[in-house]
């Protein structure tokens, strides 16, 4: 191990702000980004010898990677962690635009929206297969999926979401609407009963690896598409017609009735899929 990655290891282990998922995440990131500094020829480094031009080098490799901008500000939050708990948070701007990161938010109308089909028959770990069908009934992120506890989660008529097992956080409650809803969650609690979607023998990290590599051979691919999925079931249930994604009407096409419906509609759905702004359902129900 080189003089970097271990001060960034020791750095993390020193400072365990948010959840264990979260630690896990930054030290993946904080590891591969000490690998790539020395790649990029900055041999010798320290945690507090953190300058711009080692960000400005990180960030030309993603570029040139065409890493998604979701990655990449995922991976500045790390940087920006880094450069603040060695004394030197001046050395990353606060702006993403200022450093050339594209925004995150492209929206449009083509329909992204995904469920699992037969080709869950294909995953073979009962707990990936528990957590892509968590992911399909509530709308759920991977991380809340593989988190999830439905002794603690289950309220009867909805499920609530713990904060630590949440992106940023922030609980939430999503309503159990549906018999299909129930069946997915009676099945999650003759699965793990007391515990979580990851096995007891098995760490975070280790279950989204056996998750991954479950969805690789299952040729199922992004399935943040089932978030898609749970979100236009959503808006063509609270509205009466299908979002335009999905190929419904856009929102020159609506009557003023119609228009206060759908803002009703996205407010509810951006609050279930645990968005702080409604217009980001935009990304899931097109406009």
């Amino acid at each position: 191990m080189d003089n970097l990655t271990y001060e960034l290891t020791a750095l993390c282990r020193r400072n365990g702000d948010g959840s264990h998922a979260t630690q896990a995440d930054r030290t993946a990131i904080l590891k591969l980004v000490s690998h790539q500094l020395l790649e990029a020829g900055f041999r010798r480094m320290q945690a507090t010898s953190l300058k711009r031009k080692h960000i400005e080098a990180l960030l030309e490799r993603w570029l040139a990677e065409r890493l998604s901008p979701g990655t990449i500000k995922n991976r500045m939050s790390a940087l920006r962690w880094w450069a603040q708990k060695v004394g030197n948070a001046g050395a990353i701007p606060t702006d993403n635009a200022a450093l050339g990161i594209p925004d995150r938010r492209f929206v449009t109308n083509d329909n992204k929206a995904q469920q699992v089909d037969g080709r869950l028959e294909r995953v073979t770990d009962p707990h990936v297969r528990m957590s892509l069908m968590l992911q399909q009934a509530f709308g759920l992120r991977r991380k809340e999926s593989l988190l999830f506890q439905p002794r603690l989660a289950d309220r009867g008529d909805c499920i609530v979401l713990e904060c630590s097992w949440t992106k940023g956080g922030r609980s939430r409650t999503v309503p159990i609407r549906t018999s299909e809803q129930r069946t997915v969650l009676d099945c999650a609690h003759l699965l793990v009963g007391a515990g979580s979607l990851i096995p007891a023998d098995k760490t975070f990290i280790q279950q989204r690896n056996t998750y991954d590599g479950q969805c690789n051979t299952a040729a199922l691919s992004k399935m943040h598409g089932l978030r898609h999925l749970y979100a236009q079931t959503r808006y063509q249930e609270l509205t009466g017609w299908k979002a335009p994604a999905a190929g419904g009407p856009g929102a020159r096409m609506l009557t003023a009735a119609q228009r206060t419906r759908d803002s009703i509609a996205r407010q509810t759905i951006s609050r279930e899929l645990g968005h702080e702004r409604p217009s980001i359902t935009a990304v899931y129900l097109g406009r």
